[in-house]
């Protein structure tokens, strides 16, 4: 009998209008920041900022440790030539551009809603974009946090799937065992995460591609766990 269901978050609970790498992005939110912030960069403050940028690209350099949003704004606002006093204007400016049109998928609450009724402990394990934050993470859930009992990201455990050390630090908060989980992403990190860990994986999968990742479970909405459940 499962107790629990930990999701991950981009994709799964909420949707963006932003392809996974971000790499095509860099100069317009740059761009974005220099006009928002009055810093008029040269091209070869641009250019510096893109490479700090690419270097904490997990699509282009993986890692499981995570790294912490001051560390990596740091290398940014030294590469624009700005203070660091200046960090968290830089750091929400940035985060602000890439989630913007963000959208909770339609049926998302309601199933949150419904599990929650019937006892299943709820939590979310997310892996941050450049060290976003939780307060950024969590305001674009912010309708949905009366239901998860246990919001959590890689930078409270330190780490990034599909290292299983976020998942055992879940069941442990929740006083369940692993295999009493369910693990719900998009992801094949998160398949892998979940089966290593040996929680039961589910694919969210809601542009019904082929897609073979070493998921237990498919499924093209996740109003579709209520019957699981049951």
């Amino acid at each position: 009998m499962y107790k629990a269901i930990v999701f991950d978050i981009g994709r799964t609970l909420i949707g963006y209008n932003k392809p996974l790498n971000w790499s095509s992005l860099y100069r317009p939110a740059l761009e974005h920041i220099s006009n928002e912030c009055n810093y008029h960069l040269t091209e070869h403050q641009y250019r510096a900022a893109i490479d700090v940028l690419t270097k904490y690209n997990t699509r282009v350099n993986p890692r499981e440790h995570e790294v912490s949003s001051a560390e990596i704004f740091s290398e940014i606002t030294n590469a624009i030539g700005v203070s660091v006093n200046e960090l968290e204007k830089v750091k929400h400016v940035y985060y602000t551009f890439f989630r913007r049109d963000f959208m909770v998928y339609p049926e998302v609450e309601f199933t949150l809603a419904e599990l929650s009724k019937r006892g299943i402990l709820l939590g979310t394990l997310s892996d941050v974009a450049y060290g976003m934050d939780n307060q950024y993470v969590f305001d674009d859930i912010s309708t949905l946090k009366q239901y998860i009992d246990y919001p959590y990201t890689s930078n409270d455990i330190g780490y990034r799937k599909p290292n299983i050390a976020g998942i055992k630090f879940l069941a442990g908060k929740m006083n369940i065992e692993i295999s009493e989980m369910i693990f719900v992403g998009d992801e094949e990190k998160d398949m892998i995460c979940a089966n290593n860990a040996g929680a039961y994986s589910i694919l969210i999968n809601r542009d019904a591609q082929h897609k073979e990742y070493g998921q237990q479970k498919e499924i093209k909405s996740l109003a579709e766990l209520l019957s699981i459940i049951d």
